[in-house]
């Protein structure tokens, strides 16, 4: 079987076409840099964008798979969540195309995307405790099968990828941010900056990084003649053990809340034996190292998609979908996009049930 994949829920146009045996036959994306100069994603130009390049993806997927678009048994798109003006062109290429060809239509959880991507390139059994960790999501959750999840923990405030973003901008980094804070710590000195790890006394396996993320704005007002973090001066050195300080100060929050939750799966779940990380936080390298190192030391297998995985990508919105559609969840053609969707409201369907077939 062959899923054709689209995702273009944020600032990434994809595609990608897989097999159920897990082989990845072509696929194409295309950031936009455009939004650099703006310090973040602005949805206008991002929807424009998905709608100008859409097409010119979808041929060079096929173009790299060498197979005919009626060559594929179904196909799935990222319906959600996210902003809301790319979701619709994505949707709606993924409708159109199911409907010219007659095959199925697979609306795809964008975050479900994230959270079975593991499966496609590691021995990832059901159920599994899984850390999701992006831009905007941020979540503890065990999967339990396909659209079966149960969230654990969760932000009430920033996601993780989201205080990167907003610490890297603070410090004049650049956009994305996450890598480039990851970069500058690899230089820094982690310990000498006291930071704040928020919620570490709460009892639950929730997170916030709001105030993490104002305790670093605060160490750079000190640097400023005026307290304006704009007129701050900054050695690079400085920079750099900020970056390292705020690096370790989140990753401690993830791990120590994941050590709670793995007590929670591991009582209710025996039978689970793996630790996954996704999303695009899991690409830092730093903290794929000490959740190894945490997985090892609780006795769980450690898998994390490929680096080029962990961000938005047609890969995961197609694997998704292949694993729907060899348990017939597929959906009608009148499927709304939608800005907001849990993982954990996303139950299975029964097989067919309110789809279409080719």
């Amino acid at each position: 079987m062959k899923v054709l994949g689209i995702e273009s829920s944020c600032d990434e146009t994809a595609a990608a076409i897989v097999t159920d045996d897990r082989k990845i036959l072509g696929q194409a994306v295309l950031t936009q840099l455009e939004h650099k100069i703006y310090g973040g994603v602005v949805p206008e130009i991002a929807a424009r964008s998905h709608l100008e390049h859409i097409d010119e993806i979808l041929e060079e997927t096929f173009k790299q798979a060498q197979i005919s678009p009626a060559e594929v048994d179904a196909v799935a798109a990222s319906s959600g969540p996210g902003l809301i003006g790319g979701v619709v062109i994505g949707c709606m290429a993924g409708k159109a195309l199911a409907l010219a060809l007659n095959k199925p239509f697979i609306a795809v959880n964008h975050l479900e995307g994230h959270a079975l991507a593991a499966r496609l390139t590691s021995d990832v059994a059901y159920p599994y405790l899984l850390l999701l960790v992006s831009g905007g999501h941020c979540q503890i959750l065990v999967v339990k099968g396909v659209g079966d999840f149960e969230r654990l923990g969760t932000t009430i405030d920033d996601a993780a990828g989201e205080a990167f973003d907003k610490v890297a901008k603070m410090l004049n980094l650049g956009y994305p941010g996450g890598p480039m804070i990851e970069k500058m710590s690899e230089l820094g000195d982690e310990s000498r900056f006291t930071l704040p790890r928020p919620l570490h006394n709460s009892g639950d396996c929730n997170l916030s990084f709001s105030g993490l993320k104002t305790a670093v704005r605060k160490i750079i007002e000190t640097y400023s003649p005026d307290g304006n973090i704009e007129h701050a001066i900054l050695r690079k050195r400085d920079v750099a053990d900020i970056c390292a300080s705020f690096q370790k100060a989140a990753t401690d929050s993830l791990v120590y809340k994941l050590q709670k939750a793995i007590v929670l799966f591991k009582t209710k779940y025996p039978q689970g034996k793996d630790l996954v990380v996704s999303g695009g936080v899991a690409a830092n390298t730093y903290l794929r190292n000490r959740l190894q190192q945490l997985a090892q030391t609780e006795g769980l297998l450690f898998s994390a998609p490929p680096i080029k995985y962990c961000t938005d990508n047609g890969v995961m919105i197609a694997w998704a979908g292949m694993e729907r559609a060899l348990k017939g969840m597929f959906d009608t053609l009148d499927f709304k996009p939608r800005p907001r969707w849990p993982l954990d409201n996303n139950a299975p369907k029964a097989a067919g049930a309110g789809g279409v077939k080719a």
